[in-house]
């Protein structure tokens, strides 16, 4: 697939199975993740593997932080938390490193950190794999941070879940360019 085709065609895979990228196909896909823009090279993203029964672990946290957030969630809801990083065999957590700098605001610094979430994201796919960039109250919970092991400043951008796709993909609807491009002449 060549690479405007994989920029107009990817889109998310709620449904993941078995396998996940190799070893060898991480390194090709985070050599990716290096290359989105960086004002001054500050490389302010982190990526954090986790697999196997690493993803029970995570789970775990998400239980113990939404405890400390409501204690009074049933033991379905807990349940649900811990499931949640089981639904792929590999969960990528990309988190932005904010860091003083007299001329990179930390604007500048998310957003590259979110360009090289999405770069995981078509590396894995133009490498035969999907995945879906999450969110929700883990990724805002000083429980997980901690658990993480992030630092001071370190934010949590999105869990990329990342596998093979199960099922077919979902269609993509046809995109109005009108709804958000204009072309803007100054009189």
């Amino acid at each position: 697939m060549d690479a405007l085709s994989l920029l107009q065609r990817r889109n998310s895979a709620p449904k993941l199975c078995e396998p996940a990228p190799t070893e060898a196909e991480y390194a090709e896909i985070f050599e990716a993740a290096a290359r989105v823009p960086d004002h001054a090279r500050l490389r302010p993203w982190r990526l954090r593997v986790i697999e196997g029964a690493a993803r029970k672990q995570l789970g775990q946290l998400f239980v113990d932080a939404a405890q400390k957030r409501n204690p009074d969630f049933t033991e379905a809801e807990l349940q649900r938390f811990r499931d949640q990083p089981l639904r792929a065999p590999s969960i990528i957590v990309v988190s932005a490193r904010i860091q003083a700098h007299p001329k990179v605001p930390d604007i500048e610094q998310r957003l590259s950190a979110g360009c090289a979430a999405y770069a995981v994201l078509l590396a894995a796919e133009a490498l035969g794999y999907a995945g879906i960039w999450r969110t929700g109250d883990h990724a805002f919970d000083p429980v997980v941070h901690a658990g993480l092991g992030m630092e001071k400043g370190e934010e949590i951008i999105g869990f990329l879940y990342l596998g093979s796709r199960d099922g077919a993909a979902k269609p993509l609807p046809d995109v109005a360019l009108s709804e958000f491009v204009q072309y803007w002449n100054h009189p």
